[in-house]
């Protein structure tokens, strides 16, 4: 195959690619995006004749490694049933309902800025469900909230949600300059959505429901409180922050080690812990890391930047970083679209790094299909039986976007 034919080959699967990351997998077959990014690594390495070696030099191991050891972190604090027990906590407190809204924002950010945003909505979406209907509450505005504090929240931190641990990994971005630089955009993002649940009209949903209390207050499958194992996780995710923070040892490393502590475990098996880690997600970052270096192999990414910036607009600049963020973000997935944008930040990168783990995680919240944090909250209240569909995701998330957006606008 000539040089020509292999550089549009490349072209070929790389515009595939994302459109795959665009519709979610491709028209009939049965791929993920998981599999779409993976496929698209071993065409472009057959194409190209690209050494396995080279392959492997593409793929940002320190990211992987930290994203790794968070999930299995996050799988010691699920099995030992702490996201189930803190919902629990949270919906026995006398407030009224939008004390007990505020309170469930400000947890799911909270735990989301530590642990996976996914992770937190996995676990505490049937809680959430079931403390509303005990309460006489609808669910959906809580539902809300819980997915859009999540998203909102993982932003505070450079281990909150993938791509800010790649834009962190990447640019040597440093943790506590990055949180001190986000705090107060998350911060105000996340009253912002308590005010627009609780006095606008983008919940939508009746507030008294009447509705018979439920005597079941832990979903089954759920692992039940286990105070030892949730003291061994939270002391480890505790001792990293602070490593984080004040050392400057490498936070992936850091993180494998924390992690290897928590699997010498005498009661929860390894296998069990390791199944809970998101395996297909690992492999999209390590797919779509050999698609987008051979793609920046035939030059036409740096012609395409040279070409805007002859045209005044720079993917660098605030101005055409916060729209390019966030159309990418929710055309082809958060991840993705800072895989795009990273090389192309110019020479300022902790301030356009900042910029771009921010933009990337509130335009989450723009549309249903933005986040699977959404989607995962909309699939579990579904066999909850209680519909969040994107009409009723969009009267708030629309608006809470938009507004955290402009926060990012005039803070950073």
């Amino acid at each position: 195959m000539s040089d020509l034919s292999a550089r549009w080959g490349v072209v070929a699967v790389f515009a595939v690619v994302y459109l795959g990351m665009f519709l979610g997998g491709l028209p009939r077959l049965r791929l993920d995006r998981s599999g779409v990014a993976v496929l698209g690594a071993i065409a472009v390495i057959a194409l190209t004749g690209m050494p396995l070696e080279d392959a492997a030099r593409a793929v940002d191991l320190p990211t992987i490694v930290l994203l790794f050891a968070f999930m299995v972190i996050s799988a010691q604090m699920r099995m030992g049933g702490f996201y189930a027990e803190v919902t629990r906590l949270v919906g026995v407190l006398p407030l009224s309902r939008g004390g007990l809204l505020a309170v469930l924002i400000g947890v799911a950010g909270a735990l989301s800025a530590v642990f996976s945003n996914d992770i937190i909505c996995l676990a505490m979406t049937p809680m959430v469900v079931r403390l509303c209907l005990r309460r006489g509450f609808d669910p959906v505005p809580f539902l809300l909230g819980l997915c859009c504090a999540a998203n909102i929240g993982s932003a505070a931190t450079l281990i909150g949600n993938p791509q800010n641990m790649l834009i962190g990994s990447v640019l040597q971005l440093p943790f506590g300059g990055y949180a001190r630089a986000a705090l107060l955009p998350v911060g105000i993002s996340l009253l912002l959505l308590w005010l627009w649940l609780v006095a606008g009209p983008g919940a939508g949903g009746r507030r008294d429901l009447a509705l018979a209390p439920s005597e079941e207050t832990t979903p089954s499958g759920d692992p039940a409180f286990d105070r030892w194992q949730t003291l061994k996780g939270l002391t480890v995710a505790l001792v990293l922050m602070a490593v984080f923070l004040f050392s400057g040892w490498d936070r992936d490393v850091a993180a494998l080690v924390g992690a290897g502590v928590l699997l010498l475990s005498r009661r929860l098996h390894s296998a069990d812990v390791m199944g809970l880690v998101d395996w297909p997600l690992l492999l999209l970052f390590v797919g779509l890391f050999v698609v987008n270096h051979a793609f920046a192999q035939t030059g036409l990414a740096a012609q395409a930047v040279t070409w805007l910036a002859a045209h005044d607009i720079r993917v660098s600049d605030p101005g055409s970083l916060l729209p390019a963020g966030t159309l990418l973000s929710n055309l082809v997935s958060n991840v993705p679209a800072v895989m795009l944008l990273l090389p192309h930040l110019g020479l300022d990168p902790v301030r356009a790094g900042t910029q771009l783990a921010l933009v990337s995680t509130f335009a989450g919240n723009l549309l249903l299909v933005g986040s699977i944090a959404n989607l995962i909250v909309s699939d579990l209240a579904a066999k909850e039986g209680v519909r969040l569909d994107w009409r009723l995701h969009a009267r708030t998330g629309i608006p809470v976007t938009l507004a955290s957006l402009a926060v990012v606008w005039l803070l950073v």
